[in-house]
Formats: C-alpha cells, sequence, structure tokens
C-alpha cells in the first residue's frame, strides 16, 4: 500500500487522506509498550449453508499456508544466494536488479488481456487508453497480493496415492489496488461516467490462466474460469452481518464489487481470499464540506469525507455519493475479506462478515491444534490493530457439512502488554457489556468493528501490514512505519528514533494453543532502523511470505535508504540474528509486493506495484527506458538458475 514516508523513493499516492490516524482514543500506543518493552530487555534474537457450498476444497494439495510439505529445500545454507549489492541497484534503475544467482521473466502487465484475444492489449500509449469494456478484460493495475492454484493434474500422472498438483499450469488470481486518475485516465479526475467506468474496470481481481511453455517461458492461456472481478460484480455476504439493515440501502441496489484489494491468502480448503483496503477514498460527498460537519461516529471513525481520495467516482455514479440517501449504506458494503473460487468462474465472491469490516491490509490461516482457523489480519492506518478470527467448529467438518469455517466464530483485537505476553480481547457484545451498551447487534458491532476495539481496549499499533504463518506456528506481522507527528505522538530526535518509526518493524508471536488461545507471547523480531548501517538494509516492511523450512520473505513500500529502490528481502529465521539477504530491487517509485508459488517452490512470483507512480518520466517498466511510455504494472516469475528452490 502507498504511503507516507520521507526518502527519495516516497510511493506515496494519496498520502493527506489513507494516513492521518482515525483513531481519537486514548487506548495505550504500540510505542508505549515497546519502548517499556525494550527497557526491560534486548530485541529477539531467536525463534520463536448457501455461499459456503460453493466452496467445498477443488484442491486436496493444498495445507496450511500452502501446499503440503512433502518437497526437500536445497543443500546449504537456507538463504544463500548471492544479494544484491547497493552499488548494482541504484537509483536510476529502469528495470528491476536480481541477485547474480536468479532471473526473471515480466508477464501480465496491466492492459494484458484475460485471456488470448479476449481483447485488444494496452501498451502503454500516453495518447489513449482502454474503453471500460477492453478494460474489463484485461488485467488490471496496481498488482499486489495473490496466490497460484496449480492445475490438478490427474489425468496425467499420478504421485503415490494423491495427484500431483502441475508445477507448469495453473490460476493466478492476483489483486489491484489501485490506479491513480492521471495514470488510468491521463487526466486529474474524470469527466463523465465512461472516465469513472474505466477507473473502476482496472481495480478488483484478476483470475487468470498461465501455463509455462518450454521455449516461450510462462504465457497466459484460455480458461473458462479466467474473469475479472471489478467493483461492479455482483457479490453475496455470509456471516452474522449478512442481513443486516446497514447492508441495505433505500435503492434496493443489488451488492456490487470490491475495491482497493490489497493482500492475499489461500484457505486451507483451497480459494482465495483477497482483502479490501482503503475502500472510503473510492467515496466522495457532492454537497461538499457541509457533508463533513455533520459525518456520523461511524464514519469519522473509517476516515469518510466529501473528496476521498479525489478519484472523483461520486460525481457520476450515485453509489459512490455519501450525499445520496438512497445510497446510505453503500460504504458499509465494502471493508471485507472477500473469497473467490479460483476454479468456477459462475460462482459470485462472497464477502465473510464474521471477519469483520475494516481496512484490511492482508490476511493469514493457520489450523489450530483443535483443527479450527485462526485468521490474523491487520488494520493499515496509524494507530489502529491486530485482529484474529477463530471459527467456531473445526474447519473439516464444517466444510463436510456444506458450511464455510469463516461465518461463525469470534473475532478478537491484540493487547500487547509489557511483559512480551499479549491479550486477545473477544469482541463480542455477548462477553462484553460496554460492547453491549454500544451495539444493538452482533451485525452492527461487525460493521463497525473499529469503534468495538476502541472500547475494548486494543493497543493502538504502528500500521499493522501483511501477516504470514512462520515455523512453530508463530506470526510475522509487518509494522510498516508510523510518523506521528500529527497526532501529537512523539518527536523524532537522534536518541529516540522509533518515536516517530520511519523506518517501521516486523513483529514475531504465538499463539497458546497454536491458535486456540486467548494469550499469545510476542517479540520484536527487526527493527528496521538497526539494518541502516548493514549491507543488508532495508525499511518499510509490508508484504510477507513465510515459507515451510524458515525462510521470510518481505517485500518493501516506502523511502529506502542508500538510493535504493524498493526491494525484495529474505531473513532465514532459524538464525539468532536477523540479517536480511536482497534477493530483488524494483524500478524507480515502485514498490515489491504480492508472493505466490509453484507447488515444488522452485518458481516464484512478484508484483512490481505502481512502477514510478505513473510517471513515464521516471521509468517505462516494462519497457525499456524511453521517457514516453506509460508505465505499467506487473508481475516478475522469478528462478534459481540452477532451478533450485526460491530463497536458496
Amino acid at each position: 500500500m502507498a504511503k507516507e514516508n520521507p526518502g527519495i523513493n516516497n510511493g506515496a499516492i494519496h498520502d493527506d487522506k489513507e494516513n492521518v490516524s482515525t483513531n481519537p482514543t486514548d487506548n495505550r500506543t504500540f510505542a508505549d509498550v515497546v519502548s517499556t518493552r525494550l527497557s526491560r530487555r534486548n530485541i529477539m534474537r531467536g525463534s520463536l449453508a448457501g455461499a459456503a457450498a460453493s466452496f467445498l476444497a477443488p484442491a486436496p494439495f493444498i495445507h496450511a499456508g500452502g501446499y503440503k510439505r512433502g518437497y526437500s529445500a536445497s543443500s546449504g545454507p537456507l538463504v544463500g544466494f548471492t544479494p544484491v549489492s547497493i552499488a548494482d541497484a541504484t537509483f536510476d534503475q529502469t528495470l528491476p536488479t536480481i541477485s547474480e544467482d536468479y532471473e526473471y521473466q515480466i508477464i501480465i502487465p496491466w492492459g494484458t488481456p484475460i485471456e488470448p484475444g479476449a481483447t485488444e492489449p494496452y501498451l502503454g500509449d500516453p495518447d489513449s487508453r482502454p474503453t471500460p469494456q477492453q478494460a474489463s478484460r484485461q488485467i488490471g493495475i496496481g498488482h499486489d497480493g495473490m496466490f497460484f492454484f496449480p492445475e490438478d493434474s490427474r489425468d496425467r500422472q499420478r504421485w503415490g496415492r494423491r495427484y500431483r498438483p502441475s508445477n507448469t499450469k495453473g490460476m493466478l488470481c492476483i489483486n489491484h489496488e489501485f490506479g491513480t486518475n492521471p495514470h488510468v485516465l491521463g487526466k486529474e479526475a474524470p469527466e463523465n461516467l465512461q472516465d469513472v467506468r474505466l477507473s473502476q474496470a482496472v481495480h478488483g481481481v484478476s483470475v487468470v490462466a498461465l501455463e509455462r511453455d518450454y521455449y516461450e517461458g510462462w504465457q497466459v492461456v484460455s480458461s473458462p474460469n479466467s474473469r475479472r472481478i471489478t467493483v461492479n460484480t455482483p457479490m453475496e455476504f455470509s456471516g452474522p452481518a449478512a442481513d443486516s439493515p446497514l447492508l441495505q440501502n433505500p435503492a434496493g441496489n443489488v451488492p456490487l464489487g470490491t475495491v482497493n484489494n490489497c493482500g492475499a491468502f489461500t484457505s486451507l480448503w483451497g480459494t482465495y481470499i483477497t482483502c479490501e483496503e482503503n475502500f472510503n477514498g473510492y467515496f466522495g460527498a457532492t454537497e461538499g464540506e457541509t457533508f463533513n460537519d455533520n459525518r456520523t461516529e461511524e464514519q469519522q471513525r473509517y476516515g469518510f469525507d466529501y473528496d476521498g481520495f479525489g478519484y472523483g467516482w461520486e460525481l457520476f455514479d450515485k453509489r459512490f455519493d455519501l450525499s445520496n440517501p438512497d445510497y446510505v449504506n453503500e460504504s458499509n458494503r465494502f471493508g471485507w475479506c472477500v473469497e473467490i473460487d479460483p476454479f468456477d468462474g459462475t460462482r459470485k465472491p462472497v464477502k465473510r462478515t464474521a471477519l469483520g469490516r475494516f481496512k484490511h491490509e492482508a490476511i493469514a490461516m493457520l489450523e489450530t491444534i483443535t483443527g479450527r482457523v485462526a485468521v490474523y489480519m491487520g488494520d493499515d492506518q496509524r494507530g489502529d490493530y491486530a485482529y484474529k478470527f477463530v471459527s467456531a467448529r473445526p474447519w473439516r467438518s464444517a466444510i463436510a457439512a456444506g458450511e464455510s469455517p469463516l461465518d461463525e466464530g469470534t473475532l478478537y483485537v491484540a493487547r500487547f502488554n509489557d511483559d512480551g505476553t499479549g491479550d486477545w480481547l473477544p469482541l463480542d457484545i455477548a462477553v462484553n457489556e460496554e460492547l453491549a451498551a454500544r451495539f444493538e447487534t452482533q451485525a452492527d458491532l461487525l460493521i463497525n468493528v473499529r469503534l468495538a476495539a476502541d472500547i475494548a481496549g486494543a493497543t493502538k499499533m504502528d500500521r499493522p501490514e501483511w501477516t504470514t504463518i512462520g515455523l512453530t506456528s508463530s506470526v510475522f506481522w509487518t509494522l510498516t512505519n508510523n510518523n506521528r507527528k500529527a497526532d501529537g505522538q512523539g518527536e523524532v530526535n537522534a536518541a529516540n528514533p522509533e518515536e516517530e518509526n520511519n523506518d517501521g518493524h516486523i513483529i514475531r508471536s504465538k499463539d497458546a494453543g497454536r491458535g486456540d488461545g486467548a494469550t499469545f507471547t510476542w517479540e520484536i523480531y527487526v527493527l528496521a532502523s538497526t539494518t541502516r548501517d548493514t549491507a543488508g538494509v532495508f525499511t518499510d516492511p509490508d508484504a510477507a511470505h513465510a515459507d515451510p523450512w524458515g525462510r521470510l520473505f518481505i517485500g518493501t513500500d516506502g523511502g529506502q535508504p542508500d538510493g535504493l529502490q524498493d526491494q525484495l528481502v529474505v531473513f532465514d529465521t532459524t538464525l539468532d540474528t536477523p540479517a536480511p539477504q536482497r534477493l530483488l530491487v524494483g524500478v524507480p517509485s515502485d514498490e515489491i509486493t504480492g508472493f505466490a508459488y509453484t507447488p515444488d517452490r522452485c518458481t516464484a512470483f512478484v508484483n512490481v506495484q505502481h512502477p514510478g507512480n505513473g510517471s513515464p518520466d521516471d521509468t517505462n517498466f516494462p519497457d525499456s527506458f524511453n521517457g514516453v511510455t506509460i508505465p505499467r504494472d506487473a508481475t516478475l516469475v522469478i528462478t534459481r538458475k540452477d532451478g533450485g528452490v526460491i530463497g536458496s
């Protein structure tokens, strides 16, 4: 996600709106907790129904966090590749730089037809843009979270008693987080409904079939399941809030769309779960500043205001006009986790309301000791919170009964204690009298989770971004940065650099009961500021993925020091001291995000998002530099030259 951060590689898109805290409480900040914690101990250096029936497990090889772990890691060091040096990856780099032990192929840039012949491609011509109809059949913009779902090659080969998942063919589900008006439209604001429809069509999710050709590499191929899912795609709601009046409009319009799709994960039963993050920025109010004077507590807490992020959709699409009483609850329909079946293009995506409504950055899931699912999520805004959902019943029995494990359970918010312990506070009106006094129903609470978490006493965090499950069921949380001047929470000085935390940090936590418990332990895995004097310097951790053997992949988003672009670094988490190794460096003003694997983990997919912030003066990626062609988000397919496991 784009953010406020000083430095030469500022990925900021709408910093004045999306990163200003809307948390009015005096709940304790994580900065306060961590300062006390660090005074006692140094930083860690060691280990630590209906809609539901549409999502029955289609892929038996899917396992918690990825694929069954029957493959062997490469011999030698866990992270043994030659890292990219700072000297080899300078600010004026116009194509990504990768370790000399690796190579990459660029695929599916913005404007690629979703399948061969679906429409004309958009190739970055600055004098033209796709039509809305073309864009709805093309790969979108703002490539972000993704997951590769391999074809089950049961018709060609068998592997013991299991069918072998393909390493060369499958469905890639990929999020399209955002695309600004200058980048997408070539103008500052839409001038008509056609402009709005184009902007809307490039947001959302792509489900695209890929196959590796021996000679040509990875290519888009035809599939009945390839499709674009945009802000105008029919949706379903499920779970406790599905029938809430707060999700209904006087206009009677059916639920449509997903937007600002940031991180993603796969469920244990083989579906894609995409997260809606800065949804508030796509709404505005034609009443102008008068709207701001009359905002509800709920609207203020979620950051709605009259001009949003400046997209201007409200000018021509009444769904996004906060002033329009016929669509008074349209904004409540966004801010959810959305489940998609990658192998059935006829199924509607489903918004799972039991997971709560907030700015979902990403999601990670593990199987608890009792067979239930624990889902970890961050709310990406300064001063907001870390969450966990635990299903009410074992996920296998729920799926066998045609029910979703994500429709019934308990949503918790985290409180971090000074002694390295933490508490998961239940957000449930049945067990918390203060919550029962504020919310009439549990559905009301889930639609306004931020207010419930405020009341519960959660710990304010430094922008919780991605989560990922590591060894021994530990959870890594990336906290990307937090300059708190605007919130009056300290000032920067040489002795207290973390008070404004310009560089971010990573937390490692572990729940009691392998996800079942209501308590956890936590420690700081790494403060990014401590890497500034090392060869592995990195800042602003964002995208995160842990593999089965202990590697942790971190994509960055923000002002990297020493002339670097945003980068992909790899940690060996089995070592006592975190030591990031630089695998990949991007292009000017981009973000490195998303991470997906083939089953053998010898091919990875990584995204280059908002290259040049859309300016052809900075880069023309994926084209060579010419100063003219509009830069386009794209996916890199990375492999080791020796065919080894990614990260080794």
